[in-house]
């Protein structure tokens, strides 16, 4: 009897994965599983030719669906994906899926049964790739460096060549001797992924995070639907419009190629314009102090820097058969907070919308009509940038819900530290930019009524100055730009922290219960959060139970001769190194961790419909009409009993397409008025047939 097994496939496919996402890959028809490495409950590790003619024994074959087996892999969800297409093609009676039939996600493999070494390694702050993980451990068994070269021969198309015979693919007899590295190769994959888990035996990863890991393949499972016909006519008409934008340059500069840096510097020069800098905000600044050919020349090029094509490419590459978007979130990708990252087509970074008639330019992008839209809109690149969001579409019959929670990281921040008067605020619902404005300048504030013009600046506090920023974080919010002078700028940061004694204290209070775990290795704790070094770890332990990881602590000196903490992880650079902390930066990873726990509270809450993504404090929902999204706002806005007396609420609203419009309150709940198509791109999905629950 099978308990557990570790896997790892080699496969085939003339999909581009890294464009495309497994889903898409798996889905080909011309897709194969070569190697099959497995070892069953700890022992030796098997490999399985199917490329050769090996065949797979049925009791392996039925693990992969015995939800009572653990099945390991490395980033499991591509063997999950890929083992779910191999066995419904191959060996259909082996196959079973979950969830309802008219759930996306029952066809695949049920996650619940699945673990994954990757996001254990992501959890203790280790990096997110096998190669770098053994490094970073010092694993006696590495993972192969010629395994790049070996994954270009056999698992990708070639080029076909006079010297190959003009073939697209390197089979195993045209190149033995490699083909049985390979074999080595897969073998040594397997051993490396058990050896990670033996290494890291000692600090297993909670129950409840696995279930937040099964949750979250689920949601990649379902996938969202596209709207392939916006897609397709978006990139259409963007290759039309940028190549009349690039004539209309052309004939205004008579230059070759307008586009050229060195040619339009060269142009301006000639023109009394010296520009040192061709940027966005560059170009958006010389357009104010110029008129005629030039300012037309500039406004040309401003339109054309907009990249409004490339969200649309990446729709059109990852879009399954089921005419879906799949893959789309990456559990744990930020291991500092434990937050999702973006996969594909990138979510967490759309363009926002503030055209009111964003429909009637979606439905003529929809059509196809190119010459209305020009007609109407004089940026088609904009427009087409608007329109992004428009693209993710619900099923027939169907709608979305949206659920958010208002200002998140302020209320955990305020909760935290103890932070009374902004905890006040939130519970009385006001607006928190007027409070913050109010209480740092001493007079009262309203929105749009007596001294309204502080708001802007409780507003630009408020976002830049919650974790220790200062004068510079002020000007990268952009304070400058907004009217704000430079000798404003630093008593506004002491009038920050003046109004906000208890966070203040709060960010150094965590540094020095860091700074104490890591020189004396004794437990400590502020205000609940609990800091522990051991066995060449810091753990901080939330509130929920889980605990951020940092990898090998040290106390060093940074630039100004004081104390700092440094610990090992991917930095800036992309690479793993040393990286510097402090206080407010731990509290930040603090607060963003609590704010992401609270969010997979309010999941597992709701884990009962079909949720197909979400963003940052997001819930996104596909919905039958009949559901009523306050009753997903009440489930929101429930505290877990680990920070019961939390103020957080969950706002909402129905919409066919996503849309930058002012939220009116509604019965203690902010909606948005809902539009007239059925389209969105965020949604919490409600099966058509049930009201709530499936």
């Amino acid at each position: 009897m099978i308990k557990e097994m570790s896997i790892d496939l080699e496969t085939y496919s003339d999909v581009d994965i890294s464009k495309c996402g497994a889903y898409k890959y798996a889905e080909s028809e011309n897709f194969e599983i070569l190697l099959f490495g497995v070892s069953i409950d700890g022992g030796d590790v098997q490999v399985f030719d199917l490329a050769c003619g090996d065949t797979i024994p049925d009791d392996i074959l039925a693990a992969l669906s015995d939800y009572t087996v653990t099945k390991w892999a490395f980033n499991a969800n591509f063997e999950r994906i890929c083992l779910s297409n191999w066995l419904r093609k191959h060996h259909p009676a082996h196959f079973k899926g979950y969830s309802i039939p008219e759930d996306p996600a029952s066809k695949y493999l049920d996650p619940a049964s699945w673990k994954c070494t990757m996001i254990w390694s992501a959890y203790m702050g280790l990096p997110l790739s096998l190669e770098g993980v053994g490094a970073v451990l010092k694993l006696q068994d590495q993972k192969m460096k010629e395994g790049k070269d070996l994954i270009k021969y056999f698992c990708c198309p070639c080029k076909p060549t006079k010297v190959n015979g003009g073939r697209t693919r390197n089979l195993p007899e045209h190149a033995p001797d490699k083909w049985e590295t390979f074999k080595t190769y897969n073998k040594r994959d397997v051993d490396v992924e058990m050896a990670i888990k033996q290494r890291l035996s000692k600090f297993p990863v909670p129950d409840f995070v696995w279930e937040e890991y099964h949750l979250d393949q689920e949601i990649n499972d379902r996938g969202i639907m596209l709207d392939m016909d916006v897609v397709e006519n978006a990139i259409a008409f963007d290759e039309k419009s940028k190549a009349e934008l690039m004539i209309a340059m052309q004939n205004i500069t008579n230059l070759d190629n307008p586009n050229s840096v060195v040619q339009m510097k060269q142009w301006l020069s000639d023109n009394g314009i010296e520009a040192e800098s061709l940027g966005k905000k560059d170009v958006a600044a010389m357009i104010k102090d110029t008129d005629s050919d030039v300012a037309a020349a500039l406004k040309l090029r401003l339109q054309l820097a907009k990249s409004s094509v490339k969200k649309y490419q990446a729709m059109q590459n990852a879009v399954c058969k089921d005419g879906r978007a799949h893959g789309m979130f990456q559990f744990y990708g930020a291991n500092r907070s434990g937050r999702w990252a973006g996969r594909l087509i990138q979510l967490q970074n759309l363009p926002q919308n503030h055209m009111n008639d964003l429909a009637d330019a979606r439905e003529l992008v929809r059509t196809g009509d190119y010459d209305s839209l020009e007609l109407l809109y004089d940026d088609i690149p904009d427009t087409l940038s608007q329109l992004i969001r428009t693209a993710f579409i619900a099923r027939p019959g169907y709608k979305f819900v949206v659920s958010d929670y208002s200002a998140i990281e302020a209320r955990v921040l305020a909760y935290l530290a103890g932070e009374t008067w902004r905890s006040k605020v939130f519970a009385e619902g006001k607006d928190i930019y007027c409070a913050s404005a109010s209480q740092m300048f001493g007079v009262p504030v309203e929105k749009h009524g007596i001294n309204s013009h502080l708001r802007q600046k409780g507003k630009i506090a408020e976002l830049a100055l919650g974790y220790g920023g200062s004068v510079g974080a002020l000007i990268s919010m952009g304070a400058l730009d907004m009217g704000l002078t430079e000798d404003e700028l630093q008593p506004l940061v002491d009038s920050w922290r003046a109004s906000n004694p208890n966070i203040t204290a709060f960010w150094w209070n965590v540094d020095n219960a860091v700074k104490t775990a890591i020189k004396m290795k004794v437990p400590t704790e502020v205000n609940g959060i609990k800091f522990l070094c051991r066995s060449g770890m810091l753990f901080i332990k939330l509130p929920s139970g889980r605990t951020l990881s940092y990898v090998k602590p040290r106390i060093g000196e940074n630039r100004f001769g004081g104390e700092s903490v440094t610990y090992e992880g991917i930095g800036s650079t992309k690479k793993w190194e040393r990286i510097e902390s402090y206080g407010p930066k731990f509290v930040e990873n603090i607060v963003q961790a609590v704010s992401r726990d609270l969010l997979c509270f309010a999941m597992r809450n709701l884990s009962h419909c079909f949720i197909c993504g979400h963003v940052h404090d997001e819930l996104i929902i596909e919905c039958s009409q009949d559901v009523d999204y306050k009753s997903i706002c009440n489930i929101m806005s429930r505290s877990p009993d680990w920070m019961p007396d939390i103020l957080i609420r969950g706002d909402g609203y129905e919409t066919p397409f996503t849309k930058k419009i002012k939220k009116i309150a509604v019965s203690g709940v902010r909606q948005r008025p809902l539009l007239s198509y059925s389209y969105i791109t965020l949604f919490v999905v409600f099966y058509n047939s049930h009201s709530i629950c499936r």
